[in-house]
């Protein structure tokens, strides 16, 4: 048995930025992964494969240059389910390497097995070589989640799978049914839709994610529906029934049934708490296995922190390093500070799309006087170059002091390029700065400037003063 200052469970990024913090603070940590490699789902199953999987898409689709080429430009014929991993597997790989080295630069010991509290202070853990048991004054549980399975829905791993089964799959389906229009849904859809593979995506709500600007998704959803997917909006599915032919009936409540040959059940996920016996400590995770937390992502019981997906919204790889690092500073006496506020958004479509700040709803909904700028791709010098003719930038800001209050763009390097105008918000900066800096040309950063001249000429004259 050791004793450690801090103890955490799960190596996702949460959990890394933790058990590195601590242990840059000169603090004896110890990590635990139940799983063979470390890196939990963000690396081995979820963001790192799903966005190599995109990339090589894009790539072997020649997507990129068929404005240029044409609709049928494609940089290989035939493109195979092996061509597709090749590239995941090569950077999960390096990836999981990465970690492991950090892990070991930084003195932490990486504990592989199954963890349970035994008490406040002690964690068993299940290895393959018996049970060890191991007391810390803090830990940090970053398990993170897991697809929801439920009971009605026949998953076999195979024609019918959860989220984490498309990279399991021996082929590329002839066709497929993704029932869940949330990010993940709405990223595969386009990923697969990109190779050609027909898709139909299924959700309850009225558009695809509804957090996001309006028009932002009026933009994606055409761009999909160019590219092959059929989209039903406010539709359920009733049911799902693998025939003896091995196709995949669904029936759904208004719309005529479908055949597939392959479905996703992409709703929901929920956290993967179940094992660690929280009853145990006095902890009760919510009907979806979460955790609740203070502003110090600490649990009930003070000394136990939990972060990542497993406490909930927003669940984006990014604030999960964010939470981890905060939780250890704050066990620790280090200060430390998360800006909750300007959380950026990636969303890996096809387009892809990111946002920060403000929504033009939520703007609306508060009767704040607003403005909007807007830059076309297509209008861009960069834009015409890369080929890409769809993508946007939308500026929105306040229309008497000129302050940025939001960006929404869509389009080629959308999230790198969301960052520019989050560190304007972030200094409440005003929309003139687009206006006074001079943008390398050509370069994407240039929709800036062009959004924010858009928005001054939309004022009524003479321009409002900017104070």
């Amino acid at each position: 048995m050791a004793n450690y200052d801090l103890l955490v469970i799960g190596t996702g990024p949460a959990g890394q930025k933790a058990a590195v913090q601590a242990a840059k603070l000169g603090k004896k940590v110890g990590i635990v992964e139940r799983k063979e490699v470390v890196g939990g789902v963000c690396i081995n199953t979820g963001t790192i494969p799903s966005k190599s999987l995109r990339e090589a898409v894009l790539y072997l689709s020649g997507f990129r240059q068929r404005n240029l080429y044409g609709a049928g430009y494609r940089v290989k014929d035939t493109i195979t389910i092996e061509d597709l991993i090749f590239r995941a597997t090569h950077v999960v790989t390096n990836e999981i390497r990465i970690v492991q080295d950090q892990m070991r630069r930084n003195s932490i010991d990486v504990l592989y097995g199954t963890a349970s509290f035994v008490d406040p202070h002690r964690l068993r853990i299940h290895q393959t070589s018996g049970v060890v048991e191991h007391t810390a004054h803090f830990f940090v549980i970053a398990v993170g989640t897991e697809p929801a399975r439920p009971s009605e829905i026949p998953f076999d791993d195979d024609s019918i799978i959860d989220t984490d089964g498309l990279l399991a799959l021996k082929q590329l389906p002839p066709s497929i049914v993704i029932v869940g229009g949330g990010v993940i849904g709405t990223e595969y859809a386009s990923i697969l839709a990109t190779l050609g593979v027909p898709v139909t995506l299924i959700d309850k709500r009225p558009r695809l994610l509804e957090f996001v600007d309006a028009e932002i998704i009026e933009t994606l959803q055409q761009q999909m529906k160019e590219i092959g997917v059929s989209l039903y909006h406010e539709e359920e599915v009733v049911s799902i029934q693998k025939e003896p032919t091995g196709r995949i009936a669904v029936t759904l409540q208004q719309a005529k049934p479908i055949e597939t040959t392959t479905l996703m059940y992409a709703i929901g996920r929920v956290g993967a708490t179940r094992g660690l016996n929280l009853e145990q400590v006095g902890l009760i995770p919510d009907g979806r296995g979460r955790l609740a937390v203070n502003e110090h992502f600490q649990t009930a019981i003070p000394h136990i922190y939990a972060a990542g997906d497993i406490i909930g919204f927003p669940a984006l790889a990014s604030t999960s390093m964010q939470q981890g690092r905060h939780a250890a500073c704050h066990a620790f006496g280090q200060p430390d500070r998360t800006d909750t506020a300007l959380l950026p958004y990636g969303i890996y479509s096809i387009p892809e799309i990111s946002m920060v700040g403000r929504t033009q709803e939520d703007l609306a909904k508060a009767d704040i006087p607003f403005g909007i700028g807007v830059a076309r791709y297509r209008e861009i010098a960069r834009g015409q170059i890369i080929g890409d003719e769809t993508g946007m930038l939308k500026l929105l800001f306040h229309r008497h002091t000129r302050e940025l209050l939001g960006v929404h763009i869509i389009g080629e390097g959308a999230t790198e390029l969301i960052h520019v105008g989050q560190a304007v918000i972030a200094y409440r900066g005003k929309i003139d700065y687009f206006i006074d800096t001079v943008f390398n040309y050509p370069t994407l950063a240039e929709c800036y400037k062009v959004a924010a001249l858009d928005g001054i000429n939309r004022l009524p004259r003479p321009w409002p003063p900017s104070a």
